[in-house]
């Protein structure tokens, strides 16, 4: 491998692990904030994390509250948990760049798809949950500071992943068929 190469996997490594990073302090300051609001201090929920003001929300009912804030930590704990996965394949070393189509490779783009999808399905509910509320006239903060938005594009990565892990599934069989041959 080149000295580019080594370089710009370095890179990623690090970037990988400072979104995780960020990412798990996201998914546990909603969780820390949620269990905080509905236990200890209802008057949290006016300066939920990064000082998103739930507390109209809160007052109008807590069930939607309660629902609103599952989703956003549903979706913020699927992709620390996708982030984790990146960070795993680096540190384990499996990712083999002499011989890509493994079945290593193609189950963690399985796996990454999958969350994607979730991720894009869990903000659409999100979304459309949140539309709901603004029309029975509740004022809430928009959609990109609850950490929802987006979801189209996460449904698209979903399914190309998907697509890539059927490619994947090929070159493995095509890699396989011609060792056997040799």
């Amino acid at each position: 491998m080149s000295t580019k190469t080594d370089y710009f996997l370095k890179a990623l490594i690090v970037v990988s692990w400072i979104i995780f990073i960020g990412l798990c302090i996201e998914a546990g300051g909603f969780i820390f904030n949620a269990i905080f609001t509905l236990f200890i201090n209802p008057v949290g929920a006016n300066k939920f994390w990064m000082e998103i003001n739930l507390s109209e929300l809160y007052t109008y009912n807590q069930s939607h509250y309660v629902t609103l804030i599952s989703l956003m930590i549903i979706a913020a704990v699927l992709r620390a948990l996708m982030f984790y996965l990146i960070v795993k394949i680096f540190h384990e070393k499996k990712l083999d760049l002499s011989q890509p189509f493994n079945e290593t490779v193609r189950r963690f783009i399985l796996k990454i798809s999958y969350l994607a999808l979730g991720i894009g399905l869990f903000s659409f509910w999100g979304t459309e949950f949140t539309k709901g509320l603004l029309k029975q006239g509740v004022k809430m903060p928009d959609i990109q500071y609850l950490r929802l938005g987006g979801a189209d594009v996460w449904l698209f990565m979903g399914v190309t992943l998907l697509v890539i892990a059927q490619v994947f599934k090929k070159g493995i069989e095509i890699q396989t068929e011609n060792d056997l041959t040799v």
